[in-house]
């Protein structure tokens, strides 16, 4: 709304300029961001609890989470209409990268929030099935990828982060694999929301360090001095991701342990969706691995103990995801988030290393 309606003013005034840099509305962003989450919060929470819409714990859980029972869900009601206020206010919507993520965003938010509804409001425990939950991801994906590639928003060259040429061209291929990845995205971290903050702080992290490789890939002289791939408009992904961080803080003030609040699918499988949606924009799909490694390593947790149990009757881990495996070993929940959050860091900065090795 800034951008549209008063740089086009800058003209006769000068000041006016100022929002035509990604750097000063991506600033915006992440303060606006904050502040609707931290406002809205607070009566979101106090409406949930008066409807007693609360989360139900399964019985099968670490015992420590039994106190739990009752916190309000659903707090990605507020995270992402936090996102898509902030985003109004300081996006440009010329941005065709910009607005295909929000297209993935809102899409998976329904979904998540059909799914959340099922599960709380109409206390049906399988909620929105799983075939169902894939249909719907899938189909927004493969429009999505088909889009990016049918606008020219990117190509379908594969690049991995070691080398300075693409790997091989998919084609049109290349729409099932930026699905897979954004659908992948999605559902690991819907994974990894287990712990009160846990996922909240590792989508700011990976959010962050996809952020500042989006600004790169949209950076001619950058991208081309580092061996980038330059993907034209993404450095608009920024502005996004700084209000994604920004309302994710935000929900960290009633997420953090103890949790006032709880994200829910709806929070969850949106965000991942448009961690996983940016990723592919910015040409990084195989670094995103190690980006969120902290995703990777929550659902790989779950393929091999699924797995194990099938073939061999036998569990790898005493609980999965594995943030309920350390909780069962006897690491306190605060221990989990932040050693977690620490791991999440460090590939984040070795993830950005790689720029130097190209």
């Amino acid at each position: 709304m800034l951008y549209h309606l008063l740089y086009p003013l800058s003209g006769d005034i000068a000041f006016f300029n100022i929002f035509r840099y990604i750097t000063v509305r991506s600033f915006a962003g992440f303060i606006l961001g904050f502040f609707i989450a931290i406002f809205w919060g607070k009566r979101f929470i106090a409406y949930m609890k008066e409807r007693q819409f609360g989360q139900s714990i399964r019985e099968l859980g670490p015992e420590s989470h039994k106190k739990k029972q009752g916190t309000p869900t659903m707090g990605g009601v507020f995270i992402i209409g936090s996102i898509m206020l902030s985003s109004l206010i300081v996006g440009n919507f010329n941005s065709m990268p910009y607005l295909l993520c929000l297209i993935v965003l809102v899409s998976y938010f329904f979904l998540g929030a059909a799914d959340d509804y099922l599960k709380i409001l109409k206390k049906n425990s399988a909620g929105v099935s799983a075939r169902g939950k894939l249909l719907w991801q899938f189909l927004t994906a493969g429009i999505v990828g088909y889009l990016m590639l049918a606008y020219e928003v990117t190509d379908s060259e594969l690049y991995l982060p070691f080398l300075k040429a693409p790997l091989f061209n998919l084609g049109w291929l290349y729409i099932a694999f930026a699905a897979v990845v954004i659908v992948g995205s999605s559902n690991a971290v819907n994974l990894t929301d287990g712990l009160d903050g846990l996922a909240t702080g590792s989508i700011a992290i990976s959010a962050s360090t996809l952020g500042l490789l989006a600004y790169v890939a949209g950076h001619y002289e950058i991208s081309s001095y580092l061996y980038v791939p330059f993907v034209d408009s993404t450095g608009e992904l920024v502005v996004l991701v700084s209000c994604i961080v920004g309302s994710c803080i935000g929900f960290l003030w009633y997420n953090s342990n103890p949790a006032e609040v709880f994200m829910g699918d709806c929070g969850s499988l949106s965000l991942g969706g448009a961690l996983g949606t940016i990723a592919v924009m910015t040409k990084n799909e195989f670094l995103f691995v190690l980006i969120g490694g902290i995703f990777v390593m929550e659902a790989v947790s779950v393929i091999l103990q699924v797995a194990s149990f099938k073939m061999t009757k036998k569990r790898i881990f005493k609980m999965a995801p594995i943030h309920h495996h350390f909780e069962l070993k006897g690491w306190p929940e605060p221990k989990v988030i932040a050693r977690f959050w620490i791991i999440g860091m460090i590939l984040s900065i070795l993830a950005i290393a790689t720029l130097k090795l190209r």
